[in-house]
């Protein structure tokens, strides 16, 4: 991260997991600071959970050192800040509720263009988004067939104005994207935003509001979709967790060093 992004949060709110520098913070917080830092320079915002902290290991170092917040989402990034750190997140950041909230905050400058999912996905979610939320949608291109010739679908997304893109591919698809053509958009908010559209669409459903408060969705979701999900929290949650116990505090070193 620049020095400016360093000073606007505190070193006490960064906590490293599996080598990344998660954020520890509200969305009462994040929302006027993303609001803030997307007039001075390109933010990319990330959210962790146990899925990215595994998936995104090669990345780790680049994510650390460009302009990108990473926050906490699920119930896995819990345990194991207790586990390492003895400490507990304030709130959990996930995308599906903070996104929404986020663009609605931006107000009537928002220009959002959302990328990913199977085709059809996007525009559904655009309609959403666009009645439910009162968001201008001002592009939509899937993550396959549309999402093939670069530089057409950049030159489509600055096109478009927008202030917002949403990418929606998944752990690492998504940050990989990010980190390979941000320089060249000029969009400055780029978001990596896992299944936000498939929810948006309709296509995938979010567990009952007790199951949510319960912090159980992680288990509906798996006995939704066990053949795809069930390495996820099983295998990969060791993974995940010998990642975090082995790096400690790692991450510590390599921001002080940039700032």
């Amino acid at each position: 991260m620049t020095t400016d992004t360093i000073n606007a949060i505190s070193p006490d709110d960064i906590i490293p997991l599996g080598g990344f520098p998660i954020v520890r913070t509200t969305s009462a917080a994040l929302i006027p600071l993303l609001q803030e830092k997307m007039q001075q320079q390109q933010i990319a915002l990330l959210f962790a959970n146990t899925n990215f902290i595994v998936k995104c290991q090669a990345e780790k170092t680049a994510l650390a050192g460009s302009d990108t917040i990473i926050v906490n989402d699920g119930i896995g990034l819990d345990i194991a800040t207790w586990l390492v750190h003895r400490r507990r997140f304030i709130e959990n950041l996930n995308g599906t509720d903070f996104t929404p909230q986020f663009l609605q905050q931006l107000g009537a400058s928002t220009r959002v263009f959302l990328l990913g999912a199977k085709p059809g996905i996007a525009q559904r979610a655009a309609q959403t988004l666009t009645t439910q939320y009162q968001v201008k949608v001002v592009g939509v291109r899937n993550g396959y067939d549309e999402a093939r010739n670069s530089e057409e679908l950049i030159a489509a997304i600055n096109a478009s104005n927008a202030n917002v893109v949403l990418v929606a591919m998944g752990n690492p698809y998504q940050e990989q994207w990010i980190l390979k053509h941000r320089r060249q958009l000029n969009a400055p908010v780029l978001m990596g935003v896992g299944a936000l559209l498939d929810f948006l669409a309709g296509d995938k459903t979010r567990a009952p509001a007790l199951v949510q408060r319960l912090r159980l969705e992680w288990f509906y979701r798996l006995c939704l979709e066990p053949s795809r999900l069930l390495r996820r929290y099983t295998v990969d949650i060791v993974q995940f967790l010998l990642l975090c116990l082995r790096s400690g505090n790692r991450i510590d070193h390599l921001r002080h060093s940039e700032g």
